[in-house]
């Protein structure tokens, strides 16, 4: 049994590391690409809808292999994980059924009319749908949370024939321990969507590709208000342990003054166990607090250079700006490892001990070949998704097939160009 469960928690963590992956540079990018949108509807000028073509048609591309990556989470929790299901699906399921009900599939939808309302549409009703993208992908991480929320700290819910049933949709929904999640994660995953366009920006600012107005002008959008991101972020990370020491106390060991006590009461109601988590979960807090320290630094350190344009002209610090890329996807993981594992041995903290949540009679070589299976699957998507970010990143806003008009030349041109109409958006003098 401690190897299938070891095997059904190590297929867990790959598939939801994975997923959360695109979900969180899904987030931080569309609100981006809503900003571009917006000041093209209200501008009207040509620039900003080549930004949002470019930024939109990255995001598009995250968005769609993401999918596949949440069909195989889905996968994973009915074959290995309907212990869990069983015992307190009546609370678990109800937000995951409206996220995907409502959330997902009004996102999806939105999605589709703002893809190929390019050129069919006007500006204000295009980029209203684009809104609505975003806010329903919002609402999808809230409904999402609520239901992990509900493992970290149960509310709403009574026992009743030896199973969970919600008896308040309200007080699940209004959770303390899943809306301050959801606004840590929103943060966090603002700041990944940030140094995404920072990088990229940087890599062409660094190579000379041509278009030195357009990507200066969506680095004066990403990196001014990088340290702003980063503070709330940590700010929200410092509001979500607030109600996480009293709500998970074993979570901290022995810094929590509440976890003895939670231990003496664990003990009491389902015997002698082991009920500090592994010693992964410390180190990944750690590891999840030292890359955020190193992005506020990056960030103001290279904010200054923006003046007089400097930062165009210091290669060093573009190169470094698109290494930095790797640290908040570093810190979003870490913290995702942080939450999840923190709470063990519980899979519903206080209720249901991870052991029980397994699927029953589950063998070994059936969760052997699974965790195969999906893992192989994840890792393509995940290289599908880094292959296609990086070829259509580097390629430029000429290359851009979203939005295109019918008949228009999307191939890259052959020579740098003299600078585009971005122009019309920089405030400082032409470089």
């Amino acid at each position: 049994m401690d190897d299938v469960l070891d095997l059904a928690r190590l297929q867990f963590a790959i598939t939801a590391i994975a997923h959360f992956l695109f979900v969180a540079l899904t987030l931080g990018l569309v609100t981006f690409v809503v900003v571009m949108q917006t000041r093209w509807a209200v501008t009207g000028k040509e620039a900003y809808r080549k930004q949002t073509r470019f930024w939109g048609q990255l995001y598009v591309i995250n968005y769609a292999l993401g999918i596949g990556t949440g069909l195989v989470m889905e996968f994973q929790f009915g074959l290995t994980w309907s212990g869990l299901t069983h015992f307190v699906g009546n609370v678990f399921g109800a937000p995951l059924a409206v996220e995907t009900l409502v959330a997902f599939f009004a996102e999806s939808t939105f999605l589709g009319l703002w893809i190929f309302g390019w050129n069919r549409m006007g500006r204000t009703l295009h980029t209203v749908l684009l809104w609505l993208v975003a806010l329903t992908a919002y609402a999808s991480v809230f409904f999402v949370l609520t239901a992990n929320g509900f493992l970290q700290h149960p509310v709403g819910y009574k026992m009743r024939d030896g199973k969970a049933v919600l008896t308040s949709f309200g007080e699940l929904l209004s959770n303390s321990n899943a809306v301050s999640a959801s606004l840590h994660i929103l943060s966090a995953s603002l700041v990944l969507g940030s140094f995404f366009v920072i990088a990229v920006s940087a890599w062409h600012l660094r190579r000379r590709t041509g278009h030195e107005e357009f990507f200066w002008t969506s680095m004066k959008l990403a990196l001014p208000v990088t340290p702003v991101l980063v503070l709330l972020t940590a700010s929200l990370g410092g509001l979500q342990i607030g109600y996480s020491v009293k709500q998970t106390p074993t979570k901290y060991g022995t810094r929590s003054d509440r976890a003895q006590a939670a231990v003496d009461l664990f003990t009491a109601k389902f015997g002698p166990d082991n009920y500090f988590p592994p010693g992964i979960s410390q180190t990944a807090e750690f590891v999840m607090i030292i890359p955020a320290l190193f992005m506020m630094l990056v960030a103001v350190v290279a904010l200054p250079f923006m003046i007089k344009r400097n930062l165009i002209r210091r290669r060093i610090l573009l190169r470094f700006l698109g290494y930095a890329l790797v640290l908040p996807y570093i810190s979003v993981v870490s913290g995702w490892v942080f939450r999840e594992v923190g709470r063990q041995p519980w899979t519903v903290y206080g209720v249901l001990k991870t052991k029980d949540a397994v699927t029953p009679g589950l063998t070994t070589g059936t969760v052997l070949t699974s965790l195969a299976v999906f893992g192989f699957l994840v890792l393509v998507l995940l290289i599908a998704d880094w292959t296609l970010l990086t070829k259509f990143a580097r390629r430029g806003p000429d290359a851009a097939q979203l939005g295109r008009e019918p008949g228009a030349d999307a191939r890259p041109a052959a020579a740098p160009a003299a600078p585009d109409t971005a122009d019309e958006l920089a405030d400082a003098p032409t470089f």
